[in-house]
């Protein structure tokens, strides 16, 4: 069955790339509802926009979506992650701001807040997005793939020249809470030699050492260090959850990403939609419920990442 938040969660920060304080509520919504997102600052446009595929627009380093009228909300992957691996399906997400709160970089707020919650059961049967046949999309190294599966699985590779990062790749089955287990907490990242050149072009002004993984070749800049080894494919798994919710139900199938990012994992889902042949709507049966990436999580999970 379809499901929503117990009440209100309440999260205040700033936005990573503005660097603008925030205030960003998650609502209870009714079932077929789904994801939506309602600027409270805005009164003289539409201040509502659907988080959905086709409403993302190009937008560097992040996920941003934006209505016919040109409202828009960014850095929503985070947020998309913990509420698919938290087991939310709708939800009504207020904002006061165009970015989303940065929090600690990772999603294990929004999941700790959301589970904080509970979740409400709605009397409606939950329909998932069953892959039928491989989908791929290329640009130079990077790739992209849906593949069948029983379930949603991701499979990450990574490959960057600091040793800090290096090359990593993990492969993970998304059943049974393994995102708050195994990804929730790991933190968006860069290299230092980036951090000038996009303050100079009006991005990460919120970021620091607290809510970014920061390398400069060998060493790892943040305090306290990385919370996993390989930290940074686990955080590129957990956008790619995020970003692969704005499809509007959940995946069954397998995803592979190889140097891909929030572009091309979009691109990946304009793809599928524009191929009928290429998956199906199917209603979820109890044991395929139970195996998507929110089931069976409890507070117990994310105190125990």
């Amino acid at each position: 069955m379809q499901t929503t938040i117990g009440s209100p969660a309440v999260f205040e920060g700033v936005g990573l790339h503005s660097g603008q304080p925030v205030r960003m509520v998650i609502h209870p919504a009714p079932a077929d509802h789904g994801v939506v997102f309602r600027r409270t600052d805005v009164r003289a446009a539409n201040p509502r926009i659907p988080a959905l595929w086709d409403r993302v627009t190009p937008s560097r380093l992040c996920t941003l979506v934006e209505n016919a009228e040109g409202v828009s909300v960014s850095t929503i992957e985070h947020v998309m992650a913990a509420l698919v691996g938290a087991g939310v399906h709708n939800a009504l997400i207020e904002i006061d701001g165009p970015e989303v709160p940065i929090l600690d970089g990772s999603a294990a707020p929004f999941v700790a807040g959301i589970q904080a919650k509970g979740l409400r059961q709605l009397d409606a049967p939950l329909r998932a997005i069953r892959i039928l046949k491989p989908v791929e999309v290329r640009e130079g190294e990077a790739v992209a793939r849906l593949d069948p599966a029983p379930a949603l699985e991701i499979d990450f590779v990574i490959d960057f020249a600091d040793a800090a990062i290096g090359r990593q790749a993990k492969r993970l089955n998304m059943a049974n809470g393994a995102f708050v287990r195994e990804l929730a907490d790991s933190r968006t990242f860069c290299r230092q030699s980036d951090v000038e050149a996009m303050r100079a072009n009006g991005l990460a002004l919120g970021g620091t050492y607290e809510n970014a993984v920061v390398v400069d070749g060998d060493r790892v800049l943040s305090p306290g260090g990385l919370r996993h080894a390989d930290e940074a494919v686990r955080h590129k798994m957990l956008d790619a959850l995020g970003d692969l919710a704005l499809a509007g139900a959940p995946i069954l199938g397998r995803y592979s990403g190889t140097r891909a990012g929030h572009a091309m994992t979009n691109r990946l889902l304009r793809a599928l939609f524009a191929d009928p042949s290429a998956w199906t709507w199917e209603e979820c049966s109890p044991a395929q419920a139970y195996g998507l990436p929110g089931a069976g999580v409890c507070r117990a999970s994310v105190a125990a990442r």
